[in-house]
């Protein structure tokens, strides 16, 4: 074995090393790597968090499951790098053998990084070769790095359809699959692995983590070509292929508190792909979809602009631009465009951003011979994305394959109308259906269904760019393409929508570091209990992008029209609204957590304790799991109430309600 001292990056070499060797700098956090001729994997070493774990990589090939330990012998590389991560080093594991593709795995090492980003590519020894199954990342024991205690695994759903949840699962299942990325975390210590893909441009990749034969421990592998019901696919990933492929490039890391993990992953992504550029303030306001949904007519609209304008705005429900968002979702097909240039004139008058809808990937009239309105020389069985010959139905409408023309028709007149009426903010819907594998693309440079949603996100970009782009339900990744993301699947005005919006805020918070925001949903008022009204509010406070959704009309509810304006007007609670998802405090809820927290540049910790349950709850403050320090005095406000708090007492929540606290210190 052979110790690399610490490389600078004004010293340029390469150490070749046969069968074993080892990448080593001089910190408790620089991470080891040496090849165990045994077990013919690679040890993973770290001081810091007392890391060691085996690790190999893995790929299909001509039906056959091949991983680096098939392979005869290996050469390994050291050299400097130098990347938009930063300054560090490239460790590179080339695997030879007869009959084999050139396999070369490479880590990429950054000074100061509790985690390494690795991947590796497959060469053709003549021709070309393909695979649909790429994992970059096999560890023999996901558990080593966590200790006693309460030991989870986070499952991350692919997207926010049919109602999915995220769940933090104990360590007691046989097998567990997780997309894209997960957390692996000791509910007591907080210290966790975090894993996951941070390239999203071809491959669907998940994490899956089985129960090994020994029943205590769990080996974790991830891989990109995930497709199954979860990702919506009835049919196969599609394969990558050329004389050389590459995998997923995957993040390894161990954080002493998983929640830094995610934040590091959200990060990491966003190196890659930087989160869409948004130079105003975070959207507020309102959408249609909330109560009124198919009832939405032109005069309603205007209606609704106007009870803004003149009860809300004046009271604090704005954003920090003095703005607010008036959004007509489905159903605005039944303006004409003279009343939809109107509606975009009034609210503007009113000191309001207009907002409309649209899906671009879906047929829900599913009429296989109707001609296609914006490129009539096609009709919509052109433009399916078929599985085993038949068109593929999601939520109710046929899939449609982004990469046909036909499509960029749809696109460009339909950005024409929206240009033309003046709307500068767009929410798509049921972008998931542009992610689907098929068996085939128009454009057969085209191979998985995320190439084919990238493809046809980029027509987006083209054609809508200028707008604000809000997704619905859509895949989590790839994220580059639109300013806000839904964090979850529709909700509306009870405590069971509260603690539904706020189970995706619990593990997917980390989401608004490769979105500007998340989306908590339309907040509905009416027919729901004070507490309730509250609640639901505070969620989207702590969200992020805050969107009212009753029906504020002159025919609508006086019940919801009186509640908007008791609680979208608290300026304290709205001050709170940032933009920032807040953090779980624990992440041990087997639903969804019920404390949140954040605190602010100004060193202010806001924190919320929601009750889900028909019985008051009491509680102290946590202050130590906040990170704060039981020792100092500190401040508390109750932003409902605007009242001062003790904070030794204990505090009482009442059933289907919210504590909103803001600390600081005295």
């Amino acid at each position: 074995m052979r110790n690399i001292s610490r490389i600078t990056p004004l010293l340029m070499f390469a150490v070749i090393m046969l069968i074993s060797g080892a990448l080593q700098a001089g910190t408790p956090t620089d991470w080891k790597i040496v090849y165990e001729k045994t077990s013919k994997t690679l040890r993973l070493k770290r001081a810091a968090g007392n890391v060691d774990l085996l690790q190999y990589a893995s790929f299909k090939w001509n039906g056959q499951l091949i991983t680096t330990k098939d392979y005869a012998r290996n050469t390994i590389v050291v050299k400097p790098l130098n990347d938009a991560f930063g300054k560090g080093s490239l460790l590179q594991v080339t695997y030879y053998a007869e009959k084999l593709p050139t396999l070369v795995q490479s880590f990429y090492q950054y000074a100061g990084k509790d985690y390494l980003l690795t991947d590796f590519t497959l060469q053709a020894r003549s021709g070309s070769i393909a695979s649909n199954y790429m994992a970059p990342v096999n560890l023999e024991d996901m558990t080593q790095v966590l200790g006693t205690g309460d030991r989870r695994a986070l499952f991350i759903p692919f997207d926010n359809d049919k109602w999915i949840r995220f769940q933090s699962h104990p360590l007691d299942f046989t097998s567990l699959t997780s997309y894209e990325a997960t957390a692996v975390f000791n509910g007591n210590s907080r210290q966790g692995l975090v894993v996951g893909s941070v390239e999203h441009d071809f491959w669907k990749s998940a994490v899956i983590m089985n129960k090994a034969e020994d029943g205590s421990t769990y080996t974790l592998t991830c891989y990109g070509g995930a497709a199954d019901s979860t990702t919506r696919d009835l049919i196969p990933h599609g394969a990558k292929e050329g004389r050389l492929i590459r995998s997923p490039k995957v993040m390894l890391g161990v954080f002493t508190d998983w929640r830094n993990g995610m934040d590091a992953y959200g990060a990491a992504n966003a190196v890659i792909a930087p989160p869409r550029a948004w130079k105003k303030a975070m959207p507020m306001g309102w959408n249609s979809w909330g109560v009124l949904q198919f009832n939405i007519s032109y005069e309603k609209a205007l209606e609704v602009s106007d009870f803004f304008h003149q009860n809300l705005q004046p009271q604090h429900f704005v954003n920090k631009d003095n703005e607010v968002v008036i959004g007509l979702d489905s159903g605005w097909d039944r303006f004409s465009e003279e009343q939809l240039k109107d509606f975009v004139k009034h609210c503007k008058a009113n000191g309001q951003m207009a907002g409309i809808y649209w899906t671009p990937f879906t047929d829900w009239g599913k009429s296989p011979d109707r001609s296609i309105k914006e490129a009539p020389e096609y009709k919509f069985k052109d433009v399916y994305l078929y599985a085993n010959g038949q068109p593929q139905d999601l939520d109710g409408a046929y899939a449609i394959d982004p990469t046909h023309p036909a499509i960029e028709q749809r696109m460009k007149k339909v950005a024409d109308l929206f240009h033309r009426c003046g709307f500068q903010y767009v929410k798509v819907d049921f972008m998931a259906h542009g992610a689907i594998n098929a068996d085939k693309w128009y454009n057969p440079q085209v191979k998985s269904g995320i190439a084919a949603y990238n493809y046809g996100m980029q027509l987006l970009d083209k054609y809508f760019g200028d707008m604000y782009i809000n997704l619905s339900i859509a895949p989590i990744f790839p994220a580059q393409y639109a300013q806000s993301r839904r964090i979850a699947c529709d909700a509306w005005n009870k405590i069971k929508d509260t603690e539904y919006t706020l189970n995706a805020v619990s593990y997917g918070w980390w989401i608004n570091k490769i979105y500007q925001f998340n989306d908590a949903d339309h907040v509905v008022l009416q027919q729901a209990s004070e507490g309730e009204n509250r609640a639901r509010v505070t969620s989207a406070v702590i969200t992020g992008l805050f969107i009212a959704g009753d029906d504020f009309s002159k025919e609508g509810s006086e019940e919801g029209k009186t509640k908007a304006k008791q609680f979208l007007t608290n300026a304290e609670v709205n001050a709170a609204a940032m933009g920032h998802s807040f953090r779980p405090v624990e992440g041990t809820g087997e639903r969804s957590e019920n404390q949140f927290v954040l605190t602010d540049a100004k060193g202010n910790t806001y924190y919320a304790v929601f009750n889900y349950t028909e019985e008051p709850r009491s509680i102290q403050l946590p202050l130590e799991r906040l990170g704060l320090n039981p020792a100092k005095q500190y401040g508390v406000r109750n932003l409902w109430s605007h009242a001062d708090v003790d904070a030794t007492s204990t505090l009482t929540i009442p059933a289907k309600d919210v504590l909103f606290l803001k600390i600081n210190s005295k």
